[in-house]
């Protein structure tokens, strides 16, 4: 007789200024990283993600929406960029005293 699978706890977590967001979530084993945030509720909730444009990661690494989990996984989902690094950092370092 086979035993059910184990629930895995993973954990789906999204930021932008003001508000951070992080769910506990159980998943089958064999889910991957989009079954797991369409679970969370945190689309519902943050209307503005959009899976095809938004980056996505599992602790700063970034994943495919095909990952499949592991039990313990964090989920980022990572808001676009709102400026370009090489010109931010070419305007502080016009900014600094010589």
């Amino acid at each position: 007789m086979d035993r059910p699978a184990e629930d895995m706890h993973v954990q789906v977590c999204y930021a932008k200024p003001g508000i951070q967001l992080l769910r506990d979530v159980s998943v089958l084993p064999g889910t991957n990283l989009q079954a797991a945030i369409m679970q969370s509720g945190i689309l519902r909730d943050m209307p503005e993600i959009d899976l095809l444009t938004c980056r996505v990661g599992i602790y700063a690494k970034l994943k495919t929406l095909e990952t499949i989990l592991r039990d313990g996984d964090r989920i980022e989902i990572y808001r676009p960029l709102i400026a370009d690094p090489k010109e931010s950092r070419r305007r502080r370092a016009d900014r600094k005293p010589e």
